[in-house]
């Protein structure tokens, strides 16, 4: 899918604020989390490749397995996770009553959402942008031709303020399906109640497969928007410093081919290894430092990659080229920054 490398491009400046920990208060939430022995992390409902539940009710995919990286760093336990599904306009919701400790779902860091002081956007796991899917029926092959389209669009999403600052910019006129709940949603779309139906670009390829005839349905090549996913988490300067840290081990994993196959091979022969390794894994390195000063495992580290694995892991393993969605990490913003992508892993030292 090219389409992505049309998507972002961003200063080094601009990742570093697109990823960095917004300042918080430290303690209760880590508190909250090891008293209760379990993460509560919410995530979409049905979100194939990102979130659906499996024939046990144990939600898996890309977003599911970063709930899982914060359970295995904080409590040793990637199983310790408690995923929940929850509708996107409920979710930041739960999050500021303090009923979940975290989100990993597609959730748009925002200028006045990170304003907001009931939440912390902590670390972008995935760079998209906002598209387009219509019925091949239609007759349409660009979003140009939608003037006058009924679009179906999620309640409480950036995702209407970005239809209606790209219409209006385009002098276009269209008519918004506003319906929170996304299987109505998509049930209004498929019986076509709308003509289009809008969201991010994964989003579409995910919703598409849960068509009965996914192949009735095209999604246009037009990208509106940059929407960094982010993950979110009620504000504690330790909670999140541990999440936005564990997501650069698995990153920093990631540039040097550490994977949860090989980990314990290379743990030990760790002396072989770079400083960049000896410093993640190693008995008296810089995790260990960490770990005394966020009140984690010494080995927090080597649990997130056994447990959960590396950012490129957990991308091939949901939504790579050997995956429905068929992604190639390599043409998509979520590429390593050594590949010319956004995913930059900051220094473990």
């Amino acid at each position: 899918m090219t389409i992505f490398k049309t998507l972002i491009s961003l200063s080094t400046s601009a990742i570093a604020i697109a990823v960095g920990i917004a300042p918080a208060t430290a303690g209760p939430v880590m508190d909250d989390i090891k008293a209760k022995g379990s993460l509560v992390c919410l995530v979409s409902p049905t979100a194939p490749g990102f979130s659906v539940p499996d024939s046990k009710g144990v939600f898996q995919g890309f977003n599911a397995d970063f709930c899982r990286m914060a359970a295995a760093a904080i409590l040793g336990d990637a199983s310790k996770a408690d995923i929940r599904g929850v509708g996107f306009s409920d979710s930041m919701k739960t999050i500021v009553a303090g009923e979940a400790h975290m989100g990993s779902r597609s959730i748009t860091r925002t200028g006045t959402r990170d304003a907001d002081e009931g939440l912390a956007f902590v670390a972008t796991t995935f760079f998209d942008g906002q598209g387009f899917m219509v019925p091949s029926a239609l007759g349409v092959s660009h979003a140009l031709e939608l003037d006058g389209a009924s679009v179906c669009a999620e309640d409480g999403s950036t995702t209407l303020l970005n239809i209606a600052d790209w219409f209006g910019a385009k002098g276009m006129s269209y008519r918004v399906e506003n319906i929170a709940d996304k299987t109505a949603r998509l049930e209004a779309f498929f019986s076509g109640k709308c003509d289009v139906y809008a969201s991010d670009v994964t989003a579409l390829s995910a919703d598409r497969q849960l068509a009965s005839a996914p192949g009735d349905y095209i999604i246009l090549p037009e990208i509106i928007s940059n929407e960094p996913l982010t993950l979110v988490a009620r504000p504690d300067q330790a909670f999140e410093a541990a999440l936005f840290w564990s997501f650069q081990v698995m990153l920093n994993a990631d540039s040097h081919g550490v994977t949860s196959a090989n980990i314990d091979a290379i743990v030990a022969d760790l002396g072989q290894q770079s400083p960049t390794v000896q410093r993640m894994f190693g008995a008296d390195a810089a995790t260990t430092d960490m770990a005394a000063k966020l009140g984690l495992p010494n080995d927090w580290a080597y649990q997130v990659i056994k447990q959960v694995g590396s950012y490129g892991e957990v991308f091939d393993r949901h939504l790579g080229t050997d995956t429905p969605f068929g992604l190639d990490r390599a043409k998509t913003p979520n590429a390593h920054a050594a590949d010319g992508g956004l995913m930059y892993p900051f220094p473990i030292r």
